[in-house]
């Protein structure tokens, strides 16, 4: 379990409950089409997309868990990494927003006070994204922005939007992850380096992260 120095303050029926942590979720539910197969469970210098996010997310939450689909190898290999996995709840419309929302009553039922949110595919996100993020969005929201837009996938979320999220899910909707964001007066943080943000969308874009990260060594 990816961990950071937790701040437990009690237990309650043996279960540990974060009282005033933040926590992660990795959402990687998605079905990889152009990718052809889970991008969550491919390797990029021989460790997984997958755990490049929640490594990252553990670095400034408490607890990290991962929002996968029922049976897939995503979830398989959080369950090995001993990741929490988090399912879409059955009546959401598919999407990432969905897996915010499932995130946000996982953190709701720790007593956490905000999750931090990561899509599974960004691997070269700077290191201090989620610092900075919290930083900015104190009891709040927030979410990157580069000189090519929103980046919602890389967001904090207080506990307290859950309601919010729900109410946007009803009736099988699916709205913009950015208009929710911006319906909750988001902070936005600016970053410089747009690329750091790319998504891995095809094996192509695989290639090319590895030989970005090499070049950084």
């Amino acid at each position: 379990m990816i961990v950071a120095e937790s701040p437990v303050k009690r237990v309650e029926d043996g279960a540990k409950v974060l009282l005033g942590a933040v926590v992660g979720v990795v959402i990687a539910a998605g079905r990889s089409r152009r990718f052809g197969a889970e991008k969550a469970v491919a390797t990029l210098l021989d460790k997984p997309l997958l755990l490049w996010a929640a490594e990252r997310l553990g670095r400034s939450c408490a607890l990290v868990a991962v929002n996968a689909r029922p049976g897939s190898d995503t979830e398989r290999l959080a369950r090995a990494h001993n990741l929490p996995v988090l399912h879409d709840a059955p009546a959401d419309a598919q999407g990432a927003l969905a897996g915010v929302r499932a995130g946000l009553a996982w953190a709701e039922q720790l007593g956490a006070r905000a999750l931090a949110v990561s899509p599974c595919d960004a691997p070269l996100l700077p290191d201090d994204v989620f610092e900075r993020l919290l930083r900015a969005a104190g009891a709040g929201a927030a979410l990157a922005e580069t000189a090519e837009g929103r980046q919602p996938l890389c967001s904090v979320w207080p506990v307290t939007a859950l309601p919010v999220l729900t109410a946007a899910l009803s009736a099988g909707a699916h709205p913009p992850t950015w208009r929710v964001l911006e319906s909750l007066s988001a902070a936005r943080v600016a970053f410089d380096d747009a690329a750091a943000f790319a998504n891995i969308n095809t094996r192509a874009d695989l290639a090319d992260a590895a030989a970005r990260l090499d070049y950084q060594r």
